[in-house]
C-alpha cells in the first residue's frame, strides 16, 4: 500500500470517527505567540509537549534550521501574519542540538542535486541569475548561532513592533529539555 493510500484510508476512519473533535480550536494562537522552529522530525510531538502547548495554543512556522534567510521571506511573512493579523504578541526562536543544518556542505549537497538528476545547465543558469548555492544553502557552524541570527532579522526588521519580545532557545531533540539562548524581555529592556 503507498503512503497516499494509508494516509487517505486513516483520513477517512479519523472524519468518521470525529477523532477531530479533541483538535477544535479557532485560527488565532491561544497564548499568543509565534513560533520559528526548525523541521526536524524528532520535534513534531516532542516540541510542543516540552512547551506545555496544546493545538491552538501557538502559530509554529517550520523550515530548516529555523534560519530566517532573507527577510521579505516566506518565514517572516508568516510571522508578520502571526503577529498583525492574528494577535501573537511574542515570538520564538527554537533550534535544536543535532540539527542538520550545522556546518551544512553545500558544495556536497550540490553534488546530491546533480546526483538526482538537476543538470549543470540549471545549476549554471541559477548562479548567473544571482542565486549564489553557498549563500542559499549555508548552514550554521553552531545552532546557537542559526538561533541568534534568526533572532537579529526579526528585531531589526521594519515591520515587526518595538515591543514584541523575541526569544532564543535551544532544545535537546531526545530529552526535551530547554536552553534559554536570548531573553526577549531582558533585550527589550536594555533597549
Amino acid at each position: 500500500m503507498s503512503i497516499v493510500s494509508e494516509i487517505m484510508k486513516h483520513n477517512k476512519e479519523f472524519v468518521e470517527q470525529k477523532k477531530y473533535e479533541q483538535y477544535l480550536t479557532d485560527k488565532f494562537p491561544e497564548k499568543k505567540v509565534a513560533i520559528l522552529t526548525c523541521m526536524d522530525t524528532r520535534l513534531v510531538e516532542l516540541l510542543p509537549k516540552a512547551l506545555n502547548l496544546r493545538n491552538g495554543d501557538a502559530k509554529f512556522i517550520k523550515n530548516a534550521g529555523a534560519i530566517l534567510t532573507q527577510p521579505f521571506g516566506s518565514a517572516m511573512r508568516s510571522i508578520l501574519i502571526a503577529i498583525h493579523e492574528m494577535g501573537a504578541k511574542e515570538v520564538l526562536v527554537i533550534g535544536h542540538h543535532g540539527c542538520g543544518m550545522t556546518q551544512l556542505d553545500s558544495g556536497s549537497l550540490v553534488e546530491k542535486f546533480k546526483a538526482n538528476g538537476i543538470s549543470d545547465v540549471v545549476l549554471s543558469t541559477l548562479e548567473n541569475s544571482g542565486i549564489r548555492m553557498d549563500r542559499f544553502l549555508r548552514g550554521f557552524d553552531k545552532p546557537e548561532d542559526g538561533v541568534k541570527h534568526s533572532i537579529e532579522m526579526i528585531r531589526k526588521h521594519p515591520l515587526i513592533p518595538t515591543y514584541i519580545p523575541v526569544h532564543g532557545f535551544l532544545i535537546h531533540p531526545e530529552t526535551g529539555h530547554l536552553e534559554l539562548i536570548c531573553d526577549g524581555y531582558k533585550e527589550l529592556k536594555d533597549a
